[in-house]
């Protein structure tokens, strides 16, 4: 009896175990969870109330915008067949006189793998998706060119079509 309670589990956990291997969702690059806007400035320099010089916030070779943007939240998920899925809502600039609005721009996602120069920008579709009225958008796409097997340092930036400067950063899931 007792020898066949020990076959019988193992043979229910080798089971289990084959399952789950087939559903698992093992195609998975990279996925993002959460986002960060852009601020065209990473620091300034200078002992002065008002600093001598900015430090652009270039990211991984990419140009900031040149006002401030915010994103209330970011869900993104890349395959390794180029696949990317990406969420975004509330993309909406945080200065300016039309601080609060989305205002008639156009985004695309690019990922960068690469922690060091060089850097290669694997992107969707460059004339992007619309940004709704609230900043809200969606992106089904496939990269170009298609990612390596491996992602070592997953960025990912959400960009404006018009000039390219990222406007939002992916925060990286780890689990």
């Amino acid at each position: 009896m007792e020898k066949n309670y020990f076959v019988t589990t193992f043979v229910f956990l080798t089971v289990v175990f084959f399952v789950s291997a087939v559903f698992a969702d093992d195609d998975t690059l990279a996925k993002f969870k959460g986002g960060i806007g852009a601020n065209p400035v990473s620091s300034g320099v200078g002992a002065a109330a008002t600093a001598e010089v900015v430090n652009r916030n270039i990211v991984r070779g990419v140009q900031p915008p040149g006002q401030i943007w915010v994103i209330a939240d970011l869900k993104a998920e890349v395959k390794v067949n180029g696949d990317i899925k990406v969420e975004g809502r509330g993309l909406v600039l945080g200065g300016g006189n039309n601080i609060g609005r989305a205002t008639g721009q156009s985004v695309f996602a690019t990922l960068i793998c690469e922690a060091a120069a060089p850097f290669t920008e694997r992107s969707t579709t460059s004339t992007g998706v619309a940004l709704a009225n609230n900043g809200d958008f969606k992106i089904d796409d496939v990269l170009v060119p298609l990612p390596p097997a491996t992602c070592a340092s997953p960025m990912l930036l959400i960009r404006t079509a018009g000039s390219g400067n990222w406007f939002a950063a992916g925060i990286v899931q780890f689990d």
